[in-house]
């Protein structure tokens, strides 16, 4: 077996418990930013992993499939966080195609949705005792019940769990890939995984497709096709888009950027 096809446990248990801290939104409301977007996970793998770039690439593909989905109640039909923890390091053990990552990615964040439903059922007994706090007029007992409670429950659900699939599985998903890389199945997945962007890019255009917003997707598109021998990279687009943005708040609503 090549020796790169090894996940060390330090590794493991440091993208385990990133994992763990964002899906117990342990931070706050940041956390919970940080479970919907692939990108910040990818950047701490490939930190973890000692490959950057490759994680970022990776990690940019993946963040197409998830464009446009929406949590519903909190619950997502599969959990970013989840699926890039274990897919990026999957594919730079076993130099994966971005496509291909995203073939990964796709079964295993929905798993780590199973997770994050169990999570919930956990905390259905959690409300109990925070209601018998209540009851009870004992406030430092409905703040363990209602933060601190629920934060350990969540990191006692994903850290061993995700340990366990980085520290054993991926070097075994790995090994597998790149064993059968050659063969019917790895182009299957390159296949699979290379429409699946389609889908959240399709769900993008369904939130921005409503008259009043389509003349912003055509600007973006063509300021794209005229600016890009000037490789104006994404950070410029981004200011454009908010200075556009600005623009089209003051001239719509006026009274709301008045000082």
């Amino acid at each position: 077996m090549d020796q790169q096809i090894t996940l060390s446990a330090g590794q493991a248990a440091l993208i385990a418990l990133w994992v763990a801290i964002v899906e117990a939104r342990a931070l706050g409301y940041s956390t919970l930013m940080l479970r919907f977007t692939p990108m910040m996970t990818g950047l701490i793998v490939g930190i973890v992993l000692h490959n950057i770039p490759t994680a970022m690439t990776v990690t940019a593909a993946i963040q197409l499939i998830y464009m446009g989905l929406i949590a519903p109640g909190g619950t997502m039909p599969s959990e970013p966080a989840v699926a890039t923890a274990i897919a990026v390091p999957v594919a730079i053990l076993a130099k994966l195609s971005p496509e291909a990552a995203i073939a990964v990615a796709v079964p295993i964040g929905l798993l780590g949705s199973y997770l994050y439903t169990f999570r919930f059922f956990i905390n259905t007994f959690v409300v109990r005792l925070a209601n018998k706090f209540a009851d009870q007029l004992n406030e430092r007992g409905i703040t363990f019940s209602i933060v601190v409670l629920p934060i350990i429950v969540s990191l006692v659900i994903f850290f061993p769990t995700i340990f366990i699939a980085l520290y054993k599985g991926t070097p075994l998903i790995a090994a597998l890939v790149e064993t059968v890389s050659a063969g019917k199945v790895f182009h299957m997945l390159s296949v699979i995984g290379g429409g699946l962007p389609a889908l959240g890019i399709a769900l993008t255009l369904t939130v921005i497709g409503k008259r009043k917003f389509v003349v912003f997707f055509l600007l973006a598109y063509f300021m794209t096709v005229i600016l890009k021998p000037l490789n104006v990279n994404t950070v410029t687009y981004a200011v454009l888009g908010g200075i556009i943005a600005y623009l089209y708040v003051m001239l719509a609503s006026p009274q709301q950027v008045e000082e």
